[in-house]
């Protein structure tokens, strides 16, 4: 981590970085390379971030977005079979329902909004889950709202994710387990 990077150079590099057409091909169709290269590059960055050394970032909408990136989108990558993947998910919540309540998303593309709202989707509350389908469906991101509305019907019939169980130590119930076997999760 380059420490003599200011606030506004770590933001506009993790956004250009997230949004390169190199990377945007990983985003939900990840490698073992681009995991360990997210995690070299970046690891050190989301440590800080936990740590709440970048809160100020989402006082705007780039900075809050970035900051949405490094802790819901890096860990997924970062930390893949590891229970840390999802440690940094309600931070991540938080600073982006503070960015929606703010306005700050409407100064965001469309693709970046989708990110922006992507914590929302990972929950395991119904409450978050309705809250990313609405916010999906307001924004008009049709192919995001399709993912947002299976994400909630999981969450809905389970009260969690069930693929997150092994990860978390989690046991699974025999509906879970079946579920698992038939489903591409």
């Amino acid at each position: 981590m380059d420490k003599l990077k200011k606030d506004d150079e770590w933001i506009e590099d993790i956004i250009q970085f997230w949004f390169s057409e190199e990377v945007r091909k990983l985003w939900f169709n990840s490698t073992k390379e681009f995991d360990d290269q997210l995690s070299q590059r970046f690891e050190n960055l989301w440590s800080l971030a936990r740590c709440g050394n970048f809160d100020h970032w989402q006082l705007e909408p780039k900075g809050a977005l970035a900051l949405v990136i490094i802790l819901d989108q890096f860990p997924l990558n970062m930390f893949r079979s590891d229970k840390r993947q999802y440690s940094t998910e309600s931070q991540a919540r938080k600073i982006a329902r503070y960015a929606i309540e703010q306005g700050l998303d409407q100064c965001l593309s469309a693709e970046q909004r989708a990110f922006l709202y992507l914590p929302f989707m990972h929950s395991e509350s119904l409450e978050d889950q309705d809250y990313a389908v609405s916010m999906y469906e307001k924004a008009g991101l049709e192919n995001n709202l399709k993912f947002a509305i299976h994400h909630r019907d999981v969450v809905q019939r389970f009260g969690r994710f069930p693929h997150r169980n092994v990860f978390l130590g989690r046991e699974s119930t025999p509906e879970e387990i079946e579920y698992l076997k038939n489903s591409n999760w």
